[in-house]
C-alpha cells in the first residue's frame, strides 16, 4: 500500500523527503497511510535542492540528499528500501549500533545492510536494489508496487478446498 501511495505521489511529480515507517499510519481493515507531508515538495526538473543547515533523518535519506542536499523520487526510493527494513525486522532502528556519522560514511564507502534474519532473499534484494549509489539506477514507485503485488500475491497462501472445514 505504501508502494502504491509513493506511486501516486511519484506521478503527481512530488517528493516526500520524510519516508519511514513512523510516518505511516495503519487505520481500519489494515489500511496504510502516507503521512507527515511537511517536507514534501513539488518538483519541477525532477530535483529540489534542500537550503543549508536542513535537518532530515539521516538513517533514511539517500546519500546524495543528506551529503549535497539533492532530493529526487529517487532518494525517497533509498528511503523506501529502508522502510522495508524496518518492517521486516519489526520496527528496529536501521543500521543497528551505528550513529549518523558512521552511517554517511560507511554508506559513501559502499556499505549496505545485510538481509534481515528471516527475510525472503528477493525482497533483500529488492533493498539493494533501492540502495543503489546512483539515483538513477534505483527503481520506479510504479515499478516497486508491482514487484510488491506480484510477490505477496505469489507468496500468499492458496486456499486448499477443505480448508473451511
Amino acid at each position: 500500500q505504501v508502494a502504491a501511495g509513493m506511486a501516486y505521489i511519484e506521478r503527481m511529480n512530488y517528493i516526500h523527503r520524510d519516508l519511514r515507517s513512523a510516518n505511516i499510519l495503519v487505520g481500519n481493515g489494515l489500511i496504510c497511510k502516507i503521512a507527515d507531508f511537511g517536507l514534501a515538495r513539488l518538483i519541477e526538473d525532477n530535483e529540489y535542492t534542500a537550503r543549508q543547515g536542513a535537518k532530515f533523518p539521516i538513517k533514511w535519506t539517500a546519500p546524495e540528499a543528506a551529503l549535497y542536499g539533492r532530493f529526487t523520487i529517487k532518494s525517497d526510493v533509498w528511503s523506501f528500501g529502508i522502510l522495508l527494513t524496518e518492517l521486516v525486522t519489526k520496527g528496529r532502528v536501521p543500521y543497528p549500533g551505528m550513529n549518523n556519522r558512521e552511517v554517511l560514511e560507511q554508506v559513501e564507502r559502499g556499505y549496505r545492510m545485510p538481509c534481515p534474519q528471516d527475510c525472503p532473499i528477493s525482497l533483500h534484494e529488492l533493498m539493494i536494489h533501492c540502495w543503489k549509489k546512483d539515483p538513477e539506477e534505483r527503481p520506479t514507485f510504479e515499478y516497486l508496487q508491482g514487484f510488491l503485488e506480484d510477490y505477496f500475491t505469489a507468496t500468499e497462501p492458496q486456499y486448499q478446498p477443505g480448508d473451511n472445514l
